[in-house]
């Protein structure tokens, strides 16, 4: 399937999920996280939940990140050129939906995509070679293609992997794993 086809059928799959669904399959994620040989690492890159999207609720993991005592980084997207901005999370950080929903922060300590060894990602849907399709906007490729090529690329999914993305560009960068409520894929 092409691209957009997934991101038609998967954002109406999420749709369909009642908020007892969406916890229950969040949490089995961050249960599934456990099993991966990650947490010997310091900076850890998360995103904030899009709850009107019905996105993955990462409280679960920012729970097991708080708990590790590791550094936890969140994003301030810029539209204007579709980069991102990534700052420490602390107790003094303000949190403030933006005008697509996406709760971000308003200030803090700046961190460098380069400094980032884990990093959680968004997505609608992958597929069995660790492709990935987002909302269509380009935001983590370009963030990801800044990291260290040693950082740790994790999708988190409801939904298991699709065969094949027909239309991934080279321009795409891979997840190293993708984590659902009941599997753990390894590309």
């Amino acid at each position: 399937m092409t691209k957009q086809e997934l991101r038609t059928k998967y954002k109406t799959l999420r749709q369909a999920l009642n908020d007892n669904q969406i916890d229950d399959n969040s949490m089995a994620i961050a249960n599934q996280l456990l099993r991966l040989d990650i947490w010997h690492k310091s900076f850890y890159h998360i995103f904030l939940t899009i709850e009107e999207q019905k996105e993955i609720n990462t409280d679960f993991i920012l729970n097991i990140l708080s708990g590790k005592d590791k550094h936890i980084v969140i994003s301030k997207s810029n539209f204007d050129d579709f980069s991102m901005d990534h700052v420490l999370l602390t107790d003094n950080t303000t949190i403030k939906k933006n005008h697509y929903n996406i709760p971000e922060p308003l200030d803090g300590i700046k961190i460098e995509s380069s400094q980032l060894e884990v990093v959680f990602i968004p997505l609608l849907a992958f597929d069995t070679l660790g492709n990935r399709v987002g909302y269509g906007k380009g935001f983590y490729d370009r963030f990801l293609g800044q990291c260290q090529p040693e950082t740790i690329k994790i999708g988190l999914s409801f939904f298991n992997a699709e065969d094949h993305i027909t239309d991934h560009s080279e321009n795409d960068v891979r997840l190293d794993f993708c984590v659902t409520p009941d599997q753990i894929y390894k590309f």
